[in-house]
């Protein structure tokens, strides 16, 4: 199954459920994020990178929670 589709189908509905919550939907976001950062490193990828497209907040955030 392509990465979209997988996607939608691990989170779509989850993420439908918050509507315009844009405060919501970031937090989400982080939470999926962070965990596949978790699961990249658990798996012996040498390092994670970012694009931050000028909003390095959010990347500084997940480094934190992964303990980096």
């Amino acid at each position: 199954m392509p990465a979209v589709p997988r996607f939608r189908a691990g989170c779509g509905k989850t993420l439908e459920s918050y509507g315009d919550d844009s405060a919501s939907i970031q937090a989400f976001g982080m939470d999926v994020v962070t965990q596949m950062g978790e699961r990249l490193l658990a798996g012996g990828a040498p390092g994670l990178h970012f694009y931050t497209l000028n909003q390095a907040a959010p990347s500084l955030e997940i480094w934190k929670r992964l303990g980096l």
